[in-house]
C-alpha cells in the first residue's frame, strides 16, 4: 500500500511538474509571436513614413 500512494505521489508531481512546464513554454510562444508582429508592424510604420 505504501508502494502505490508513493507511486501516485511521484505520477501526480511529474504530471503537474510536466504541465506547469508546458503552460510555460506556449506563454513564451505567445509572448515572441507578439513581439514579431509588434516589430514587423514597427517596420512596415517605419518605411511608410520614408516614403511620405
Amino acid at each position: 500500500m505504501k508502494k502505490l500512494i508513493s507511486y501516485t505521489a511521484v505520477l501526480v508531481g511529474s504530471t503537474v511538474a510536466g504541465l506547469l512546464v508546458w503552460r510555460k513554454v506556449e506563454s513564451d510562444r505567445h509572448r515572441d509571436e507578439l513581439w514579431s508582429e509588434a516589430e514587423r508592424i514597427s517596420a512596415e510604420q517605419d518605411a511608410t513614413e520614408i516614403r511620405d
